[in-house]
């Protein structure tokens, strides 16, 4: 049988394999926010939201339905609970600020959680899904996570969060509003600094 070890190593689209590797790209981008100051930690601070809310988005959409389809149900809405927290830690701290004095403290409980969090769907979820779908439909899985992605909302949204149907309803609209929001905040850097 797979491990989810031999999937770490092995670089496919297989879905597990897929959110392995972006767990230690979240790994380094909340390091890189924790070790930064002024405008740079602000800059990573924008990096991780975007890259958190996307795949937490994913994660929702597609992983949790296929969990509780092989009867972990339990184990999915855990994972949604903690995701819907993270999703309302995730925007108080996009709204206070890198300088907001409060944002360390409250960055670094967000750290322990979301560590915690990756660590439960590695040790509870993914090996489920290992032992229930095949390489076949991992892969599709995985394939199918990375297109949800490309859609997803780019802020988080606590009032959908931990909710597939929430997610599939209101997150395309999301997506739009906040990829629209991120170019003019672009544009508006790239202005001020001409």
């Amino acid at each position: 049988m797979t491990s989810i070890q031999d999937l770490r190593s092995q670089g496919t689209d297989d879905i597990v394999t897929v959110l392995l590797d972006q767990h230690e790209r979240i790994k380094t981008a909340m390091s890189q926010v924790a070790d930064r100051t002024g405008e740079a930690k602000q800059e990573a601070f924008d990096d991780l939201r975007r890259l958190l809310a996307v795949h937490e988005t994913a994660e929702e959409l597609i992983l949790r339905p296929v969990t509780r389809s092989i009867g972990s149900g339990e184990i999915a809405q855990a994972r949604l609970d903690e995701e819907k927290a993270a999703s309302q830690t995730l925007s108080d701290l996009e709204s206070m600020g890198s300088d907001d004095p409060r944002f360390d403290g409250v960055f670094a409980g967000f750290r322990a959680d979301v560590l915690r969090h990756a660590q439960a769907e590695e040790s509870l979820e993914f090996p489920q899904i290992v032992q229930h779908k095949d390489a076949n439909e991992r892969s599709d899985l995985g394939r199918t996570l990375l297109a949800a992605e490309k859609v997803a909302p780019t802020h988080p949204h606590p009032s959908t969060a931990g909710s597939t149907t929430a997610q599939a309803v209101v997150g395309p609209f999301a997506a739009m509003v906040d990829r629209v929001r991120d170019a003019l905040s672009r544009h508006s850097a790239s202005s001020s600094e001409g």
